[in-house]
Order: structure tokens, then C-alpha cells, then sequence
């Protein structure tokens, strides 16, 4: 049976991770030369601690996991209403501290949000069709569900978190099947929301992220203060040229300039560092990646597999386009960590998952889907 499922995997997804673990595993030790690598151990413990978790996913039918999804989304919900009690750090309430670990709540809620709305959305499909989905009782019951874990992320505040989940879902609703009308109802009231948004809204609830669309905007805003991480950023990609400055030599990574150089900025260090090539590479890896998890979605043997994946796809395309983006100036910084690059245990751990479930995906599909 293992051998049967193995034959199918998408291997590429996997090659794709390795890589992906290798390169964030090289970043993260020159980024942490100047504390004794204290993340680059943590991060090696977080990848041990996650391989027979990955394991445990990628073998146990995705089918089994989706009808435990809503026991998963429970819990989700819990820990999300408990970290905002805790104390901020970063100007968030986002890691709720279990002894010595530190955990994000919300980077593990992506795989249950994303497993149980899969789950109630199939049933909707195998009930009715596209017909049933797209009832507005079914699309409200969906948009519940979706609302309630990501109001408790922007609780937090962490608009990056909760921006990945709007569009893994808008994937999954495209996915499904669903009326146009409804997708043109949402842009106008998307159209609509964003100024009122960006003046009334963000500014009494959420300043500090007005203050990073400001300085998206004008980068000269303030250089010293809101506008010096992105200047710095820009300094470090810009001085790595085509081969970089040299592995451990980069200016702006060891002498403490770049901040936060293993999380947020991981792509920087790499583009001073290692150089546009190894950057490039990233960015390739990452577009194999995304479209194969697509591929996925596109092939799944049911449509429990083919949400799941596509959900999957979406997370990985907002974290990758997001983090890039804000490193080089193009997209306002939000935080999101750089997927399997980046340092951080909850992260890191979800998105083995996230591989996990994707290569079981991949792995219950027939041969005929191979033929052309």
C-alpha cells in the first residue's frame, strides 16, 4: 500500500522543500553569527522534532485528517482567544509560551482552517454540487467559519497571518465552483473597503500598520525610523550584487544593521550573502513549488483533496510573493515569514505539514490522471 501511495507522490514537492530547509538552514547561521546561532539550533530541533510529524502526515489517509478538522478548528479557536491574553512581543499577542517553547497559534491554525473548510465544502459539493455551494445560507455558514479564526488573528494584530488566510480561501471559493456574481460582489466591496480601510479604519485600530503603508508609499517618509528596516533591506540585496559578498561577510547582516535578519529578512541576508543567483534560484524553487501544488489540486481525486491543496497553494504563494516583495521594496512589510526559510518552529512545522498533506494528496491519485 506505502509503495503504491510513493509511486504517485509529486517528488518534486519534496525536492523542492529540502531545498528550500538547506538554504534556510545556511541563512539563518550567518544571520545568528553574532548570538552563537541560538535560532540556527532552535530551528535544527523544530526540523527534528517536525520529521515524523511530516511523516505521521503524509501516510495517515488526508481523508482521516479532514473528519478530526473539526476537533483541530476547536482547538485553533481556543489558543487563538488565549494568546491574546499573553504579553505582546513585537507589538503583537502572537506566541503563547509553553514552558521553554514559544509557539504561534496561528501559523498551526492554517492547517486546521484550511483542512475543515475543505471539509464542509466537499460535503456541500457531494450533497448538491455547485448549486449547494454557492446557496448565500452556505456561503455565509463558509464565511463564518473563515471570519471567526482570521478576526482573532487581526485581534492580535497580525495583518500578514490573516492576509495569507483571505487568500487561501478565495482559492478555495474559486475552486468550488463558485458564481461569478459573487466574485464581482466581493471586488466592489473590497474596490470600496480599502480607503475606508486605510483612513478611518487603520489609523484608530491599527496605526502602526497605516505607518507601513506610508512608508511603502514614500520610502523617504522616514528613513531613520519606520523606513529603516526597508532601507536597509534594499542596502543589503542592492551591495550582494550578482555572486554576493561572501558567505558570513555580508556588511549589513553581520554588523547588526539588518533587522530582523533570520525572520522577516531572510531573503536579504541571502541576496547581500549569497548574491541575485542564489536569490533567483529561491524564487524559482519557489514558483515550482506553487504551480506543482497547484497541479495537485488540479489532479486530487476528490474535491476534499483538491481544496485542501489548492488552500495550500495559497498560503505558500502569499508568504513567498509577500516576504520577497516587502524585502525589496515592492510590497509594504507585514512580517509573514519566508517558508522554510525564514527561523521559527511553528512555522516551519506547519509547512511540513502543509507538504505532508500534499504529497498524501498526490499519492491517492490514479494513473489514468497521467494521461494526457
Amino acid at each position: 500500500m506505502k509503495r503504491r501511495l510513493t509511486k504517485n507522490f509529486e517528488w518534486s514537492i519534496l525536492i523542492c522543500t529540502i531545498l528550500l530547509i538547506i538554504i534556510g538552514l545556511f541563512a539563518i547561521f550567518t544571520a545568528t553569527a553574532s548570538y552563537a546561532h541560538e535560532e540556527f539550533k532552535k530551528q535544527l530541533i523544530w526540523l527534528v522534532v517536525g520529521i515524523p510529524i511530516f511523516i505521521l502526515f503524509m501516510f495517515v489517509d488526508y481523508d482521516t485528517w479532514a473528519k478530526l478538522s473539526p476537533i483541530f478548528y476547536g482547538i485553533s479557536i481556543i489558543l487563538l482567544l488565549v494568546v491574546l491574553f499573553t504579553n505582546k512581543k513585537y507589538g503583537a499577542t502572537s506566541w503563547l509560551n509553553i514552558g521553554k517553547v514559544s509557539i504561534q497559534p496561528a501559523e498551526f491554525s492554517k492547517v486546521s482552517v484550511i483542512m475543515f473548510i475543505s471539509f464542509v465544502m466537499s460535503r456541500m459539493l457531494k450533497k448538491g454540487g455547485i448549486r449547494e455551494i454557492n446557496r448565500p445560507t452556505r456561503l455565509l455558514l463558509l464565511l463564518l467559519i473563515f471570519a471567526i479564526p482570521v478576526g482573532l488573528i487581526l485581534k492580535q494584530p497580525d495583518i500578514g497571518t490573516a492576509t495569507a488566510f483571505v487568500v487561501a480561501f478565495v482559492l478555495m471559493l474559486f475552486n468550488s465552483g463558485i458564481y461569478r456574481r459573487y466574485i464581482i460582489t466581493a471586488l466592489a466591496v473590497v474596490i470600496v473597503a480599502l480607503p475606508l480601510t486605510y483612513f478611518f479604519i487603520l489609523p484608530k485600530y491599527a496605526p502602526h500598520a497605516k505607518t507601513r503603508i506610508d512608508v511603502f508609499l514614500n520610502p523617504d517618509l522616514d528613513p531613520r525610523g519606520a523606513g529603516y528596516n526597508i532601507t536597509q533591506s534594499k542596502l543589503a540585496i542592492g551591495a550582494g550584487e550578482l555572486f554576493g559578498m561572501g558567505y558570513m561577510k555580508g556588511n549589513q547582516t553581520q554588523l547588526g544593521f539588518l533587522y530582523p535578519k533570520s525572520t522577516d529578512f531572510i531573503f536579504s541576508v541571502i541576496g547581500e550573502e549569497m548574491g541575485f543567483l542564489v536569490a533567483a534560484i529561491i524564487i524559482i524553487i519557489y514558483v515550482v513549488l506553487i504551480t506543482k501544488s497547484i497541479y495537485v489540486a488540479k489532479t486530487a481525486k476528490d474535491d476534499l483533496g483538491s481544496l485542501i491543496a489548492i488552500g495550500i497553494a495559497g498560503i505558500f504563494l502569499f508568504h513567498m510573493a509577500e516576504n520577497i516583495g516587502m524585502t525589496i521594496g515592492l510590497l509594504p512589510i507585514t512580517g509573514v515569514p519566508l517558508p522554510f526559510v525564514s527561523y521559527g518552529g511553528s512555522s516551519l512545522l506547519s509547512n511540513l505539514i502543509m507538504i505532508a498533506l500534499l504529497l498524501n494528496i498526490s499519492g491517492k491519485r490514479q494513473k489514468a490522471i497521467f494521461i494526457e
